[in-house]
């Protein structure tokens, strides 16, 4: 439970709680369970603050400091974190359902059963994250960095993942169902086993990407950047690939039954 004093101090606004922190730099706030629900936070220095299964609810939370803090359980349920500070934060089963982290920084942070659905992430700095297990369905990840992040078993069915860098992401067997994903970074990242069922690749950069044994029925990879890609064993019925660059891609053991080919070189 959260200690009370620590909880005072906070309720008390921004001004007392950052005196008492800068004169207490030693003390780990224990803020655990506490009720936050709708408060106004924006600004708020929170690094290294004990907020596990706090409720964060609507809460805003606008450019406030939650470096390296345990969130894990928490309900952040439609929060509104715009440019927040969450980089190697612990939100592991946290729920962030519909919550706004638009330009936040979770590099690093750790998202492991989290559920991010609807939650709106356009440009956030989400590089060497670890997503396993991840709930991102209807996620708003447009133009979002996702570089070396970890989404192994992440379902990012219909997300938006427009112009967004994943760059040696790994997504093996994440499931991107229906996910809008043109023009999108995805040099060298594991797709492995991934549902990309009816996914949308248009103009895609996906040079040197492991999609192996990937499920790409009926995907839209029209004009994607393929070259070198690994498709061995990849199921692309019925898939568009008009326009895709293939030089050097492995389509060994791939189904391509109904698929339109026309490779532009």
């Amino acid at each position: 439970m959260a200690n009370q004093e620590h909880l005072v101090l906070l309720k008390a606004g921004a001004v007392t709680w950052t005196e008492w922190r800068q004169k207490n730099p030693q003390i780990q706030p224990d803020l655990s369970a506490a009720n936050f629900q709708g408060d106004n936070l924006r600004g708020a220095n929170l690094q290294k603050v004990n907020l596990t299964k706090a409720d964060l609810s609507h809460a805003l939370l606008v450019r406030a400091n939650l470096s390296h803090v345990d969130l894990s359980g928490a309900n952040l349920y439609q929060a509104k974190l715009i440019e927040a500070n969450l980089s190697a934060a612990n939100l592991s089963v946290a729920n962030l359902r519909g919550a706004t982290l638009t330009q936040a920084d979770l590099s690093h942070a750790n998202f492991i059963g989290a559920d991010l659905s609807e939650a709106n992430l356009k440009e956030a700095a989400i590089a060497n994250a670890i997503l396993i297990g991840t709930e991102l369905k209807d996620a708003n990840l447009r133009g979002a960095d996702l570089g070396a992040a970890k989404l192994i078993r992440a379902n990012l069915a219909y997300s938006n993942l427009v112009e967004a860098n994943l760059i040696a992401a790994d997504f093996c067997k994440a499931n991107l169902y229906e996910a809008n994903l043109i023009g999108a970074y995805l040099y060298k990242t594991n797709l492995c086993n991934a549902n990309l069922s009816h996914t949308h690749l248009t103009g895609a950069y996906l040079l040197q990407a492991n999609l192996s044994e990937a499920d790409l029925t009926g995907a839209n990879l029209s004009y994607a950047h393929l070259q070198g890609a690994n498709l061995a064993g990849a199921n692309l019925k019925d898939a568009n690939l008009k326009g895709a660059k293939l030089r050097g891609a492995n389509l060994s053991g791939a189904n391509l039954q109904d698929a339109i080919i026309s490779e532009s070189m």
